[in-house]
């Protein structure tokens, strides 16, 4: 696919819905006792990975195009699937579906695509096992597809995260409110935290302080209504686009908020970048942001801001390329196990575009500024990887051409068309 080239943007956008929240609000709809409601879900080939996976495992949702409605049976309620369970490219429905399907009377097998089925699955299923569940990779590998064993009792453990990562900390979060007892887990750095916003939500009791998180089960949760705010990490595409093409002005309208998920935005403000929050919704936790051209400057971008921003690393490192000075990321080796291994992608893609950028063990250097030019490049299958390309190509007005452009509809299907509409200077 030939991207679209060097051009101003200008206009007023709303992102997709928040990923993590609507993967999220299908999940904890599904286990909980009545209806949940769900607006602005991301209607994206993940989300839908997860929805298809609950109607397999027997949970009544109906879809009218503007509300999506989940009949919760309860996480006793679920039914044994016809087949394994396809989720596509979606590492966070097979992780913390393990989590869900630990305790269930019944045999279940997870398996994704090609990539999905090269991710590792071990951080999930050990302490998951600890907790006398009975998970297996593809011929005891810790790679899926995952076998899930008939199981009818979790014991809690006290778990200490070798890894920060919001996705294992929910797959424990999901047993955990089916154990008999407390657990305990002790986060390496605080992450996202929308399960545990989600289990107070949903009714549930959840203690957090500082790292350390209990969770005492089993615990029964009741079905709410939910709207999903703007997803901040596809809303820093247009962050990033609107400080880095010259003459761009963008206002993003209801974005996500939420404390654990901003490092992007202290970054930019790290980084100079002319960036303006307004329209503050504190219940819903989103806000305007409106963003323009900026002269940028170096930074460090390490230690306990990281899991705030892991997701945008990738288009961090492009925002690094136009910045005056050496912008050093570091402790991010847990890009290695996304989508693909997203430093080395990142190092190599944008270097492939005349970016100076060199990959390390656990991180990134960039010098910038540098002129970026034209280039064959792929988005690996990785969605980010893709969407951070196109926003590179503005940058040139040599041709850009990409392979395997389609992964971008993973988490936004409409993006090309946004970034079309923003060089037109259109609103939508």
């Amino acid at each position: 696919m030939k991207l679209i080239s060097a051009h101003p943007l200008k206009g007023t956008i709303h992102v997709p819905a928040d990923k993590s929240i609507s993967h999220r609000s299908i999940m904890f709809g599904a286990i909980s006792h009545g209806k949940t409601t769900i607006k602005n879900f991301l209607r994206g080939e993940d989300c839908y990975s997860t929805l298809e996976a609950f109607k397999q495992l027997g949970v009544p949702i109906t879809d009218d195009g503007d509300t999506i409605s989940v009949t919760g049976v309860g996480v006793d309620g679920l039914s044994q699937p016809s087949e394994a369970l396809d989720l596509g490219n979606s590492g966070t429905t097979i992780r913390l579906i393990m989590g869900i399907l630990a305790k269930q009377p019944f045999e279940t097998v997870l398996y994704g695509d090609e990539y999905l089925n090269k991710r590792p699955m071990n951080r999930v299923m050990l302490p998951l096992n600890q907790m006398n569940a009975h998970l297996t990779g593809h011929e005891n590998s810790e790679y899926p597809p995952i076998h899930i064993a008939a199981n009818d009792r979790l014991t809690p453990i006290t778990y200490h995260m070798p890894v920060a990562s919001a996705q294992v900390k929910s797959a424990i979060l999901f047993a955990a409110l089916q154990a008999q007892g407390e657990t305990i887990i002790i986060e390496k750095e605080p992450t996202r935290n929308h399960t545990e916003e989600m289990i107070r939500q949903f009714g549930g009791t959840i203690d957090t302080n500082g790292k350390e998180i209990r969770v005492s089960g089993p615990q029964s949760l009741v079905g709410q209504d939910v709207t999903v705010p703007g997803d901040i990490s596809s809303a820093a595409f247009f962050l990033v686009a609107g400080a880095i093409v010259p003459d761009s002005e963008i206002v993003l309208k209801n974005v996500g908020i939420n404390p654990t998920r901003t490092g992007i935005l202290d970054v930019l403000e790290k980084m100079k970048a002319d960036v303006v929050i307004s329209e503050i919704d504190e219940a819903n936790q989103s806000a305007t942001i409106t963003v323009k051209t900026s002269n940028l400057t170096s930074t460090t971008i390490d230690g306990d801001i990281i899991p705030r921003l892991i997701d945008e690393i990738p288009i961090i490192a492009l925002l690094a390329t136009q910045a005056t000075g050496t912008t050093v990321i570091k402790n991010a080796e847990e890009l290695k196990v996304k989508e693909t291994n997203r430093i080395d992608a990142t190092a190599e893609e944008l270097t492939a575009l005349g970016a100076d950028i060199t990959p390390t063990e656990d991180g990134l250097i960039i010098n910038g500024p540098t002129n970026l030019h034209g280039g064959i490049v792929s988005s690996r299958g990785d969605h980010r990887i893709g969407m951070m390309l196109q926003i590179a190509a503005l940058l040139t007005d040599e041709v850009v051409d990409m392979e395997k452009s389609d992964a971008v509809s993973v988490s936004y299907p409409a993006f090309f068309e946004d970034v079309t509409r923003l060089t037109e200077g259109e609103n939508k």
